[in-house]
């Protein structure tokens, strides 16, 4: 149905008139709606997508500022790390 008439998954055909069909698209989007949000694989999967394309953006957009933000980051690293090793050495 959705996909013949170029329907979203969660919404209902407007141009149903057949009460009985109304209701099973009716109750076919509910499900589909209720389906979409509790799917946490699929819920992870698209913020991990909306994340990649962001960074991946600003990479584009602002190359030195990712080369320093990842520099910072393994400095940080670096320094936990030590501190780790130097804490447990000197126990």
């Amino acid at each position: 149905m959705s996909s013949e008439t170029g329907v979203p998954r969660t919404a209902v055909d407007l141009s149903l008139t057949d009460p009985v069909e109304k209701a099973r698209a009716e109750l076919k989007a509910a499900l589909a709606a209720i389906e979409d949000k509790t799917n946490v694989p699929r819920q992870v999967s698209k913020a991990t997508d909306s994340a990649v394309a962001k960074l991946r953006r600003f990479s584009r957009e602002h190359p030195v500022a990712t080369v320093t933000i990842a520099v910072v980051k393994a400095a940080a690293v670096g320094a936990l790390v030590w501190w780790g090793v130097n804490s447990y050495v000197n126990k």
